[in-house]
């Protein structure tokens, strides 16, 4: 498949700079569906999830962003690094964008960020996809990432560090996904990612999904023990309508451990199928 991406670019959105990589545009049967903004988890700058863009841009125009304090978008020591702040970015980036018809495709913290969003977006957003959402939250079992392994990381990042050095982390990525990482790793603010690790256990993501009113799926990872069979019980208890893809062979970066299997899941919950998916792969769907 021949290269979908476009350019990146800021916009001045909720009083900061946002950056974004854009792909596919919105030409042919692009135009005609919703856009699509990818939101990154808690230490995935935009170009780290740039072979995902990439397959959206085919069939969306789409749109992957560096989440406040991460990549190219704005940092300081007094920007609110909170999920309501995060949540708001996203609705603003959208208008600011012009975008009259729009998805949310969020990962781990991404999909916390989509769930708050959806509650302060206007009717041009159209659905949200939650891929692998830290369920912790008050009351709840703590997230199974521990804090030592995104400050200890990063802190070797800003130092300077290779693949072969981010292979420890990150045993199982190929060695162009750890170079990747390794260039890009510095660039997340440590108080950013201090505080949305904090608002993992803080905010209630539980609630936030259960307010949901516009379709929502929910896909989620065989391994990884981010969210586990009575978590998706309690979801879908509260949200009846919210649809559930566990994909199979993918612990929690989904799409690094089971690509096709990640495409696949999303069938055509966005409007058309993506374009890049594995025959050969099947994933169980409960609705």
């Amino acid at each position: 498949m021949s290269s979908t991406f476009l350019y990146g670019a800021n916009v001045h959105a909720n009083g900061i700079r946002q950056h974004y990589l854009r792909y596919g545009g919105a030409q042919g049967e692009r135009a005609a569906r919703p856009a699509v903004i990818v939101i990154p988890g808690i230490t995935s700058p935009a170009i780290t999830w740039g072979f995902v863009g990439e397959v959206f841009g085919a069939t969306f125009d789409t749109y992957v962003i560096d989440v406040r304090g991460r990549g190219l978008s704005e940092a300081s020591a007094t920007l609110d690094y909170g999920l309501d702040a995060q949540a708001a970015d996203v609705v603003a980036l959208a208008a600011a964008l012009g975008l009259e018809r729009y998805a949310l495709v969020g990962h781990s913290m991404g999909a916390r960020i989509a769930a708050r969003a959806a509650l302060q977006a206007n009717g041009a957003l159209e659905s949200v996809v939650l891929v692998d959402p830290p369920v912790s939250g008050p009351g709840r079992r703590d997230y199974p990432g521990k804090l030592p392994w995104y400050v200890d990381s990063m802190a070797l990042a800003r130092q300077g560090i290779d693949a072969e050095g981010m292979r420890a982390f990150c045993p199982t990525w190929t060695d162009e996904e750890l170079r990747l990482r390794a260039e890009w790793l510095h660039t997340c603010d440590e108080r950013a990612v201090l505080a949305s690790y904090e608002g993992f256990h803080t905010d209630d993501f539980h609630a936030d999904a259960a307010q949901l009113t516009l379709p929502a799926l929910l896909i989620t990872a065989e391994r990884g023990d981010v969210v586990r069979d009575e978590d998706v019980a309690d979801l879908q208890h509260a949200t009846p309508a919210l649809q559930h893809v566990r994909v199979p062979d993918a612990g929690h970066m989904i799409p690094w451990d089971n690509a096709a299997g990640f495409y696949a899941a999303f069938g055509d919950f966005l409007g058309a199928p993506l374009a890049q998916q594995a025959e050969s792969v099947t994933a169980e769907v409960t609705i």
